[in-house]
């Protein structure tokens, strides 16, 4: 049986896998990524990680049949290079062609959220459907679109940006220059500063209390208040999915899709966010669409990405 390589590199850490054509795990590893230690450090560490997780599996790196690399920000597939990763502090880095120099093996890279879309779509909640939309909400937010069983990536690799759809055209202003994005209004950055709002305006709730930080109250406090039954904290959430809502009532009339997959916290919350978010899709959406469609949790977990490019691997 052949097995592939994947990792998932991310600002804060790494997460590697050695796995077969179908999704079958055999060995992993986790380490910080240390971005402020340098590129080449970076490197070193992903090289390190997928070693650590091919010895776990019984084998090595140059055994594997390729690779497949998730990464950050804009991605230029056809060369290979991470255009921009804010978070890396990335501008144009060849990686593709590091990481196979390194690793003696074929690489593919790929947008993260693209690499989460095609791993649900082989191996977890996409897997009876066509057409998929997947988007992940976490501190930002991020989407893939599986249109026809093929992901579909845009003329330049920049397709489904979904947290920069303009939901709110007099919304607060977005690091990309525009106002209004989802990102701004729905992401767990957006639920912890809407939060933080709260308790510095002095209203009733019980943020204040949970929160270790009351001037950095996080989306992950919100979620505790609102399952306690916290006024604020549940219509902080109700906000955020009546944003989401907006945005997949578009999506489900654009694109028709079979289903939206939701990744990231959000997922975690289960019924909580996915219910009004439904609610507020079929009110947006053209009645057809949006019966064709289902909005469900994402399946894999922390898993996602690197799974995702170990089935791009797998296709390459």
């Amino acid at each position: 049986m052949n097995l592939y390589g994947g990792i998932d590199l991310g600002g804060t850490k790494i997460y590697s896998i050695v796995a077969g054509a179908d999704g079958s795990v055999l060995g992993e590893d986790e380490r910080p990524t240390l971005p402020d230690h340098g590129l080449e450090v970076c490197i070193e560490r992903m090289t390190e990680s997928l070693a650590a997780a091919a010895s776990s599996a019984g084998t090595a790196t140059s055994a594997l049949a390729a690779v497949g690399v998730a990464a950050p920000g804009p991605i230029e597939f056809r060369d290979g290079i991470v255009s921009a990763a804010p978070n890396l502090g990335w501008t144009d880095v060849p990686l593709r062609s590091f990481l196979s120099d390194r690793l003696g093996v074929n690489v593919v890279l790929e947008n993260d959220a693209n690499a989460a879309a095609y791993g649900e779509f082989i191996y977890g909640a996409g897997t009876p459907y066509d057409t998929i939309i997947y988007v992940t909400v976490s501190t930002g937010i991020g989407g893939g679109f599986i249109l026809d069983r093929r992901l579909f990536q845009g003329a330049s690799g920049a397709a489904a940006e979904v947290g920069h759809m303009v939901v709110e055209p007099d919304g607060p202003i977005c690091n990309c220059g525009s106002v209004g994005c989802l990102e701004m209004l729905a992401s767990g950055t957006a639920i912890g500063r809407s939060a933080t709002a709260a308790v510095e305006g002095g209203r009733d709730t019980i943020l204040r209390e949970l929160a270790a930080d009351p001037t950095e109250v996080t989306a992950e406090v919100v979620a505790e208040a609102a399952a306690r039954g916290d006024a604020v904290a549940n219509e902080i959430l109700d906000d955020a999915a009546r944003y989401i809502g907006i945005a997949f009532g578009t999506l489900i009339n654009l694109l028709n899709p079979q289903a939206i997959i939701v990744g990231g916290g959000v997922s975690r919350l289960g019924a909580r966010m996915i219910e009004p978010i439904t609610a507020e899709a079929r009110r947006r959406s053209f009645r057809q669409s949006f019966e064709d469609c289902l909005i469900l949790p994402a399946a894999l977990g922390r898993r996602v990405g690197a799974l995702g490019t170990v089935a791009l691997a797998a296709d390459a």
